[in-house]
């Protein structure tokens, strides 16, 4: 296993020589699209959605498609030296004006893909309709006016819903800014997208979504005349076709992968601590884990050390609900550990000792996408028994995984689930408010006053070092002692491409900046 040391530097590994059959050439690519040679063909571990409206969804690789379409206010490369820095690119600066008002100075001369010039209305405009409480994709922290002072700069304005604008500073890199236009006609916005990014959509084919080069780009048109995003949802497909050239560069690696394509060297192995924590969620709005006891007692039965043994290069460990690359992470000095005897005294104070009396519990996880579910969830499922917990594994496709993820009135489907969460910013409350606020609770249904208070709280402080404080001191501690869900693991995203693949930055969320990236 690698040390949390060494997958902390972000280092590129080469390989050497593997021999392997070949595909079926027209299996993956059989369009004349995709076989040019000059496009950048990335196979994918998560189909997308077919609806391009940005607010409809929390489907990871419809945020990495999005990353080449659209542009953000700010990028954020979120190095693990430096995971808080932002890179201008929409906006040229943000300043806090007041303790309600975020100015944005907007950069000049850039241009939508459909032609319209991009300016302050746009920001209005995307803003305003993301933050509405009916959208699916909850990643505002709360409804929000911006104010047009002049075609290249807007204020963001939170004073009328009560919290700090500065809360936008972080979400700048990760809010696609859509246009004006689009937004008054949500039938266009959810049919075609039409950002300002480096590439524009030409066509969706079955698992195959089609991009070119954007001319008009503000930066100048990328050096790759085209990409190919193709879901592929096996790992083993997509190794064998990036070996037999089918492929430019495939996601979402599991160690045997690893292994295999560090013997060829042709292709480079890209590792970095990704923004995205691995949690078993609880169903906290039904017994029997709506009772604080047997959540922290399932923590307890947990090994974490052994999950990471059983991932390999896929995971690192992290001490928090957030991921080391988050701002405000800290190791949390109550977060639950593997402790058999801690587990016992609370299955006992709860009325269930030994795990006697406890229903079937069923856990459901994915395969297909997370590396090792199957693996680990049957460790976590083996750990629980050995405690008396009564658990029914369930190992579904990702479709039936997903159909099944989100809490709903009465609480969730079966008792726990386990869920990545990858977001593109620093911004730690895209995590924790999304799942842990009574206003959200996406999956684990928690409804917890004092977990509400102390999210709002860091939310409403005044300054940074104020809110990072709280965020240290008392968020991350009360989530970990009210253990709505587990954080088992920060994943390591593994990327392995083609070596010809030059210039290309991978952010820890998997999005890609490929607008100065060359393929030889």
């Amino acid at each position: 296993m690698i040390s949390r040391r060494t997958l902390m530097q972000g280092t590129l590994a080469g390989a050497g020589a593997f021999g392997i059959g070949r595909l079926n050439p027209d299996f993956l690519f059989s369009s004349a699209f995709a076989q040019d040679a000059k496009t950048l063909r990335f196979l994918a571990a998560e189909a997308l959605t077919g609806n391009w409206d940005p607010t409809t969804h929390t489907n990871l690789g419809q945020l990495i498609a999005e990353g080449f379409m659209f542009g953000y206010l700010t990028r954020a490369p979120m190095r693990p030296e430096n995971p808080t820095e932002l890179i201008f690119e929409l906006a040229t600066s943000l300043e806090s004006i007041d303790d309600f008002t975020l100015e944005a100075k907007l950069r000049p001369g850039v241009k939508f893909h459909d032609g319209t010039p991009f300016t302050a209305a746009d920001v209005k405009a995307t803003y305003e309709y993301g933050c509405q409480p009916d959208r699916p994709a909850q990643w505002y922290p709360g409804q929000v006016k911006v104010e047009v002072i002049d075609d290249l700069t807007c204020h963001i304005k939170t004073g009328e819903f009560g919290y700090p604008a500065t809360l936008f500073y972080y979400l700048s890199s990760f809010l696609p800014i859509m246009s004006a236009k689009d937004v008054a006609n949500k039938a266009q916005l959810s049919a075609k997208p039409n950002g300002t990014g480096p590439f524009r959509f030409v066509q969706q084919k079955g698992d195959s979504t089609f991009m070119e080069a954007n001319p008009d780009f503000y930066l100048g048109k990328p050096g790759i005349p085209a990409v190919e995003y193709r879901y592929v949802g096996d790992t083993t497909t997509r190794t064998l076709a990036l070996l037999n050239g089918e492929a430019d560069i495939i996601e979402r690696l599991e160690q045997e992968q690893v292994d295999t394509i560090e013997k060829d060297d042709r292709f480079e192995i890209n590792r970095a601590v990704s923004v995205e924590n691995k949690y078993l969620f609880f169903r906290c709005s039904k017994p029997p884990f709506d009772d604080v006891r047997i959540r922290q007692a399932a923590c307890h039965a947990i090994d974490r050390s052994v999950l990471l043994d059983v991932l390999g290069v896929s995971g690192t460990y992290s001490k928090a609900h957030i991921s080391p690359v988050k701002f405000g992470y800290t190791e949390v000095d109550n977060y639950p550990e593997f402790d058999p005897e801690k587990c016992q005294a609370l299955l006992a104070e709860a009325g269930f000792p030994n795990g006697q009396g406890l229903p079937e519990l069923t856990y459901y996880t994915s395969v297909g996408f997370y590396p090792k579910t199957k693996e680990y969830g049957e460790v976590i499922a083996a750990m629980l028994q050995e405690q008396g917990f009564p658990v029914n594994l369930q190992v579904l496709e990702l479709a039936a995984w997903g159909n099944l993820l989100y809490d709903k009135p009465g609480g969730g489907e079966g008792n726990m689930i386990d869920c990545g969460w990858c977001t593109g910013s620093p911004e730690p409350d895209l995590v924790l408010r999304t799942h842990f606020h009574s206003s959200s609770k996406r999956i684990c249904g928690i409804e917890d006053p004092e977990i509400d208070a102390v999210l709002d709280k860091e939310r409403n402080a005044g300054t940074v070092n104020e809110r990072q404080d709280i965020l240290q001191k008392e968020t991350l501690p009360m989530i970990a002692m009210k253990a709505p869900a587990l954080s088992l693991f920060t994943s390591v995203f593994i990327h392995a491409y083609r070596k010809e693949l030059e210039g290309l930055y991978i952010y820890p969320n998997g999005m890609m900046d490929a607008n100065k990236a060359t393929l030889g």
